[in-house]
């Protein structure tokens, strides 16, 4: 039976390459979103299309930790089975020391941290059923901080250490890793990385470029497949994090 990966933060940018690798390598995949709504179901009809059923929409809010649970259960009940949980849905942007707020606190935090934990939460039982795996994004700043991203770089620290905690909680039966990136697609609305700083960081990244989607893709879907691995960071940055 084909393999189902709940992939959240789906509809585009990074998460919609995410889905359609899966997809193209024969994974059927529950699309999470939470305000996309044109743009998911416009990637669900193309990939129906090739595939007749193989994709469905699950709209949810993660920072409603009370509902996540549903979540898991209609993923469920739609497919028959999880195999995979991929945590990709993020918010990202500066927080100078002086400017904390609350509300970055929560927004950082919440989408970084506290959502992957209580969804991996949610989906233990069903992944536990199929020995399936959970594959988060984390960002190689959780060991070398960028300026100005303090709150960011806690909630990816953070991520790290879930990670870590709970392939020991849950193997044997659950594989958890996470994929770092370095530079992949830049923000679509950040004056902190402006063309003069991303021709710094680009001319910095040994392999000469930055990161794809499909980069991201390709080593989520080998942490995914590779039975005898799990507590692994895996660096997908050009090599960038070797030089700074």
């Amino acid at each position: 039976m084909e393999k189902v990966a709940l992939v959240t933060g789906g509809a585009r940018r990074v998460g919609a390459g995410i889905v359609r690798y899966l997809h193209e390598r024969g994974w059927r995949v529950a699309l999470h979103y939470r305000s996309s709504a044109a743009q998911a179901q416009t990637l669900v009809d193309e990939l129906n299309a090739q595939r007749p059923g193989s994709v469905a929409l699950f709209q949810a809010d993660l920072l409603d930790t009370a509902r996540l649970p549903a979540l898991i259960t209609a993923v469920q009940a739609h497919f028959g089975r999880l195999d995979a949980l991929v945590n990709n849905a993020s918010s990202f942007f500066p927080t100078p020391v002086g400017q904390f707020t609350e509300e970055a606190w929560q927004d950082l935090l919440g989408s970084n941290l506290k959502a992957p934990i209580f969804l991996a939460q949610a989906a233990v039982a069903a992944l536990r059923e199929t020995h399936g795996a959970i594959v988060s994004i984390a960002d190689i700043h959780a060991e070398r901080p960028y300026p100005e991203h303090t709150l960011y770089t806690v909630a990816k620290a953070g991520l790290v250490a879930m990670t870590r905690s709970l392939a020991r909680e849950l193997a044997p039966q659950v594989r958890v890793s996470a994929v770092a990136p370095g530079s992949n697609l830049w923000p679509d609305h950040d004056s902190v990385f402006d063309a003069q700083e991303r021709a710094r960081i680009e001319a910095s990244i040994p392999l000469g470029r930055t990161g794809t989607p499909q980069d991201l893709a390709q080593a989520i879907h080998f942490l995914l497949e590779a039975p005898y691995i799990t507590g692994v960071i895996l660096p997908v940055d050009g090599g960038r994090s070797v030089v700074l």
